[in-house]
């Protein structure tokens, strides 16, 4: 598993979002265009403005996992993208609860790194949502919501596109 850990390590997820854990189920997340989300890989913000399919594959239908997406460039982080609780096992995010909304990444300056992150759930719960998006941290809510250590987590990077880019 230390292999699979390695680019979140890299990246700086393991440390700065999340702390050390062992990948137990496999999350797929897939952008319009079939563009998949691969540690470390860079996307320009206009790939990325509709909300991405994102697959839980691993568990069963009675296991409910929660979703956090969440973005940073300098600390503190802005919660840029959602949360989504009670994704039964084997589906993907449509099929839980949204607890925030999707919001697609805006980078105005530097490299920001996109992370998704998946927990399992003790059980189906409501989750308490951010008061804002601004300063949100991912341990804090985990920590606030009972749900322990990430079972998968996959990260991008973005930066502001110039207007020829855009073209």
């Amino acid at each position: 598993m230390a292999r699979v850990l390695e680019p979140l390590v890299v990246g700086k997820v393991i440390g700065e979002v999340i702390d050390n854990f062992n990948p137990t189920v496999k999350m797929t997340v897939t952008y319009s265009s079939n563009k998949q989300v691969f540690n470390g890989h860079e996307f320009f913000p206009s790939a990325v403005v509709s909300k991405p399919r994102i697959e839980v594959q691993g568990g069963d239908m009675r296991s409910f996992f929660t979703l956090v997406c969440a973005s940073s460039h300098l600390q503190p982080s802005r919660l840029y993208t959602k949360i989504v609780s009670d994704i039964p096992g084997t589906t993907d995010a449509s099929f839980g609860r949204e607890v925030v909304s999707y919001e697609s990444p805006k980078p105005n300056i530097g490299i920001h790194r996109f992370t998704f992150v998946l927990f399992q759930q003790k059980k189906r719960q409501a989750m308490n949502a951010p008061s804002t998006r601004d300063y949100f941290n991912t341990r804090r809510f985990a920590d606030e919501n009972d749900l322990g250590l990430p079972v998968a987590a996959v990260y991008f990077n973005a930066q502001r596109e110039t207007a020829a880019r855009r073209r």
